[in-house]
């Protein structure tokens, strides 16, 4: 009999152990799910910062790919892309987190909110009445950061700018030679000293007022506190009960700030996403030519009349432009820098278009026409051309982008833009990374960069007209003169629009138009300039002079 009764005693105790243990494992399966969903929460947050950080810069750059050269010419427009480039790849997951955050939230208050009401329903009053002032300061704090962010774009530009001067490499012989690195330094440092002044002021300010305030929420803390204990001492509710509110409007006290800091922060991420709004919603300049072919295509190109004056300036840039340039001519444009010599190719090219005035491409109005049709007719290199640190083959086939990577009109254009010598004798010929930024680059002089940039106007073998804005301002005048001999035989059967300031080589165009203050003051022949003895005559008989 005592040994059944020990059986059944050891019995009874695994009978009362297996729930405890059972509620343990299930406490400790429960413990690894939240710790597998926290962390799984990491990892989607993490993939969809970038994710989202990604979708919101294509969109800022699909954008900037629709909008006008008069807007990337303006101050103000730059300072609109950098402030939505500084912040809104951030902002949006943040808004999406509190978002969240926020529903979480409001589930627990719903849950404390029910649990005070049985304790005194102006317990939930002083609960919500306790945090509004943190929120409202907070708000009001949130605001003046925006502004604050918002103002200064200039500012930090011109931070970034001179970091560039100070870090670059395109930029380090110069700022070394002339010594420009302390007083660069000295700059950003004093811009730095500027910025930090206004962050911590306001850091400071909303630091301080947070304390302050965030005193009236520990108040009303102590006032409830003292108010159960009270109610407890009077035998109203019972010590347990004291216990269940006290750390109910703990929890719903916390619950409810991070409610109110959740909004708070929606409300400032919204601010900083305005900004993204207004650069999305800019007005997209609307194209409305069609034209994939014109009325006459012996009239070559007309200006007639065209005036221009850039956003911005008083002064217009061209005055009552009129000119002719027939198929297969050549017409060369000399004046003083500034002239407007490089604007009536921005026109041309329709970068800008007139004030008033018209420019016809085989009889059709520029405007009439469809512009990627257009700028495929047109081969053209700018003085200021892009030194892409891209592979030699790509740096030449960029003028063509439908056939970037067509080795032969790689081979095709260098050849006539006289830069096949040289890619020759490069490590990897055409393969051979340009530049110093990636490893393995090489670095050119200016006069093969300027070869490389010809020979990428070459690219468009089917473009009928050649626009060469200075295209061999770092070659000597002797491979110059050999490079336009070269060109004429070349550009037969195109029409060739050349900018130089070298009169050896203009002297070769079937037309000379002299430009002044925006304004044609003369045209003609190099022998009928010469004869009519005015400007082009006087600069002529000047370089001559310098060669004797």
């Amino acid at each position: 009999m005592v040994f059944a009764s020990q059986v059944n005693s050891h019995s009874n105790g695994f009978v009362n152990i297996y729930p405890s243990l059972l509620y343990v494992g299930l406490e400790a399966i429960a413990v690894i799910l939240l710790a597998g969903s926290q962390r799984g929460l990491i990892i989607c947050q993490s993939l969809l910062r970038a994710l989202m950080g990604q979708r919101v810069n294509i969109l800022i750059l699909e954008k900037a790919l629709t909008l006008d050269l008069r807007q990337f010419e303006d101050s103000e427009f730059y300072d609109k892309l950098t402030n939505v480039r500084r912040e809104a790849s951030v902002r949006p997951l943040s808004l999406v987190n509190r978002t969240f955050g926020l529903v979480q939230n409001a589930l627990s208050l719903v849950t404390y909110g029910i649990l005070l009401i049985h304790f005194s329903v102006w317990a939930v009053v002083v609960l919500i009445l306790a945090a509004m002032p943190v929120f409202i300061a907070e708000t009001k704090f949130a605001g003046e950061a925006f502004r604050l962010f918002s103002w200064r774009a200039p500012e930090t530009r011109q931070q970034h700018y001179l970091e560039n001067l100070l870090a670059r490499e395109d930029f380090v012989t110069e700022v070394k030679l002339y010594q420009l690195g302390e007083m660069l330094l000295g700059r950003y440092h004093d811009l730095f000293d500027q910025l930090y002044g206004e962050d911590r002021d306001l850091t400071l300010r909303r630091g301080l007022w947070g304390y302050l305030l965030s005193l009236v929420s520990t108040g009303a803390f102590y006032v409830a506190y003292a108010w159960i204990v009270l109610e407890t001492v009077l035998g109203k509710i019972s010590l347990g009960d004291m216990t269940l509110y006290l750390t109910v409007f703990r929890q719903g006290q916390s619950t409810f700030s991070n409610a109110l800091t959740s909004i708070g922060g929606m409300y400032e991420d919204n601010l900083y996403l305005s900004n993204l709004y207004d650069f999305l919603e800019e007005e997209v300049p609307k194209s409305w030519g069609k034209a994939t072919i014109g009325l006459n295509s012996q009239d070559g190109i007309r200006f007639e009349n065209v005036s221009f004056t850039y956003p911005g300036s008083s002064k217009p840039a061209l005055r009552n432009i009129s000119l002719h340039l027939k198929p297969r001519e050549k017409l060369a444009i000399v004046g003083e820098n500034g002239s407007g010599k490089t604007t009536l190719i921005k026109l041309l090219t329709r970068l800008y278009t007139p004030d008033s005035g018209r420019i016809f491409l085989d009889g059709l109005d520029l405007q009439e026409w469809d512009v990627d049709v257009l700028r495929r007719r047109i081969g053209v290199i700018f003085q200021n051309f892009v030194r892409y640190q891209f592979t030699v083959g790509e740096n030449i086939g960029v003028g063509d982008v439908e056939h970037l990577e067509n080795k032969t009109r790689w081979q095709t254009a260098a050849q006539k833009g006289m830069a096949q010598s040289f890619i020759d004798q490069l490590p990897h010929n055409f393969q051979t990374q340009l530049g110093r930024w990636f490893k393995g680059g090489q670095e050119l002089s200016g006069g093969q960069w300027q070869k490389i940039a010809l020979s990428r106007a070459f690219m468009r073998s089917q473009a009928d007209i050649l626009v060469l804005d200075e295209p061999t301002s770092a070659i000597d005048a002797q491979a110059e003169f050999e490079i336009f001999n070269h060109f004429r035989a070349i550009t037969q059967n195109q029409m060739v629009l050349l900018i130089s300031h070298r009169f050896s080589t203009v002297r070769m165009a079937d037309k000379i138009v002299v430009i002044e203050n925006g304004e044609v003051i003369e045209q003609g022949t190099h022998e009928e300039l010469l004869q009519l003895g005015g400007r082009y005559a006087k600069l002529f008989l000047l370089q001559a002079a310098g060669y004797q």
